[in-house]
């Protein structure tokens, strides 16, 4: 928590013996946003709810967990400035008196409506709701971003898969992310890797088939979780190189222009030795990229086409819309393929472009208009989505960075109980008005959602109720109570992406 959540206990009213508070994403920042993808509360309650409260609080020595706090509190708020009572009645007590209310996930929620709320069901304990708040807020509003982010690419997708491709052609192996390295350490890129596979079945992240098993009751025995991709690198490339230097000083070639110190030997063994029964992308730009497509690829035509998979040309350099695009015209001219359905050039099934990384949602978009304006279908076409994109976006000509304030997502108390009566709480800064945003005015009272128009799956919410009227037709259902989640309130990875996306 942070440090001021230790004193507010005893500031609050006493008698308070209820408080409630909503998680909302008041406001988005990027513009192409008006809605953001709920995930990431059933991971969070059992990652942290669960597993860490019993781990490093319940299941210890309650002398223990009192002096270690104690003494954090008194070396940097003062001595005995923090009553630690109440923690040790919560640790006699033996799980978080809380019950949690939420909308599905996977639900596309507008801003300003409540995602889900958090309440005390101990009278004890009505300060614990919003001494949770730092923990919710920091561990949810990624997750959130992430799951909005596969699902904006998502639609980029469907906008050209619709045009020019034929309907039974899967999209969820459209793209794939490729952002572990570039994140904010393993947790954030587990977190981005589980909102990815909201919407796309492509993943570099290893952890995140387990975890999506772990959190959301998948089965990768049973279904298709989540896939990586046999892939070379430049490491791959560059010292195999070296060795067929190396071994081979006077080989020549007798086609024109071929530099005989460049992948040929390494590719033909992948496509004969390694892989032969296996599909595999190929990072073609460790020297000369249009050499190896326009020079080498063609010798080795006969190779590629008796090969039992498809051979994925990787550029890694350069602009990536020309880069990707130009390839799958030079591939069209070497192998050529079918007009589908549509009207559209489909590659020969043994080949395929693919861009590992550097696909912002721009870049996607033009790269599927140029396939298209030349008469290519979507589907020819593999692109991978790097940290950049799950960190930042730009609009405008300007560079808009993700963190909690994109959608400023917040926890606020709207409602209270003190000595047997109920109160609506809420805050409306007058400073806030006068800026003509206005999103610093939080719910008053309990909070009910419910669909503006279930045709078009939009959702509204009011406000104003007591906790007990806002129970009644509210899609905010309760999931979680006294430590547990209630029997049938787990949600699976199909029942979220199934939501979220149309044809998964």
């Amino acid at each position: 928590m942070d440090f001021y959540k230790a004193v507010h206990r005893d500031m609050l009213p006493k008698n308070m013996t209820k408080s409630v508070s909503y998680f909302t994403p008041r406001m988005s920042r990027v513009k192409m946003w008006d809605e953001v993808v709920f995930f990431g509360l059933q991971m969070f309650i059992t990652d942290y709810l669960m597993i860490h409260f019993h781990e490093n609080f319940f299941s210890k020595r309650k002398g223990l967990v009192i002096s270690e706090y104690q003494h954090v509190m008194n070396m940097c708020l003062g001595p005995g400035v923090v009553d630690c009572e109440p923690i040790g009645k919560l640790h006699d007590l033996g799980y978080l008196p809380i019950e949690i209310v939420a909308l599905p996930e996977g639900m596309k929620v507008p801003m300003g409506c409540p995602c889900f709320g958090i309440t005390n069901t101990h009278p004890d304990f009505a300060w614990l709701p919003q001494a949770l708040e730092s923990l919710i807020s920091a561990e949810l509003w990624y997750p959130m971003i992430t799951a909005t982010v596969g699902h904006s690419y998502r639609d980029i997708v469907n906008k050209y898969y619709d045009m020019t491709c034929d309907d039974d052609v899967p999209r969820k192996f459209a793209l794939g992310n490729f952002d572990y390295r570039g994140d904010a350490g393993s947790d954030a890129a587990l977190k981005a890797a589980s909102g990815w596979l909201l919407s796309f079945a492509n993943t570099a992240t290893v952890m995140s088939i387990p975890y999506m098993e772990a959190m959301y009751n998948a089965d990768c025995t049973k279904e298709l979780v989540g896939r990586g991709a046999n892939s070379t690198e430049h490491f791959v490339m560059c010292s195999n190189s070296a060795k067929d230097i190396a071994d081979n000083p006077d080989e020549t070639y007798e086609y024109k222009d071929i530099d005989p110190k460049r992948e040929r030997v390494f590719l033909k063994r992948l496509l004969t030795e390694l892989y032969p029964n296996t599909s595999f992308s190929c990072v073609c730009d460790s020297y000369d990229y249009w050499n190896v497509v326009h020079n080498i690829l063609p010798t080795l035509k006969e190779e590629i086409l008796a090969h039992n998979g498809c051979f994925l040309v990787r550029g890694d350099s350069g602009d990536c819309v020309k880069v990707v695009t130009e390839t799958v015209f030079a591939l069209w001219a070497i192998f050529g393929g079918t007009v589908n359905s549509k009207g559209y050039k489909v590659l020969d099934p043994h080949v395929k472009a693919i861009y590992g990384d550097s696909i912002t949602v721009e870049r996607a978009e033009q790269i599927y208009e140029v396939l298209m304006q030349n008469g290519f279908a979507a589907q020819n076409v593999s692109l991978g989505v790097g940290s950049f994109s799950m960190h930042c976006i730009e609009e405008d000509g300007m560079l808009k960075p993700f963190t909690r304030d994109t959608f400023s997502s917040c926890i606020k108390a709207c409602d209270a109980v003190i000595d047997g009566v109920e109160y609506p709480i809420f805050k409306d800064p007058k400073t806030d008005r006068e800026t003509g945003d206005g999103f610093k005015k939080s719910q008053r009272g309990a909070c009910r959602v419910f669909w503006r128009s279930k045709l078009d799956k939009e959702i509204t919410y009011e406000d104003g109720l007591t906790y007990e009227e806002s129970l009644v037709n509210n899609l905010m259902v309760p999931i979680f109570r006294d430590g547990k989640f209630l029997d049938g309130a787990e949600v699976s990875l199909s029942d979220v992406r199934n939501r979220l996306n149309r044809n998964f």
